[in-house]
């Protein structure tokens, strides 16, 4: 059984892309705004993956 892609209409394909620009526009500006916050949060992350990892 082959699974077949489906294509999304244009404009909700259109609707989607503008949303993921949005969303990465408001991603980098969050970042440029609380880099360091931003840095620590990634780090804490990590270190909390890391243990789900070694348990």
């Amino acid at each position: 059984m082959a699974l077949r892609l489906q294509r999304l209409d244009p404009e909700r394909r259109r609707r989607r892309l503008a949303l993921l620009v949005e969303l990465a526009d408001a991603k980098a500006l969050r970042e440029r705004l609380h880099p360091r916050r931003l840095r620590s949060d990634r780090l804490r992350q990590l270190i909390a993956s890391r243990r789900r990892i070694v348990d």
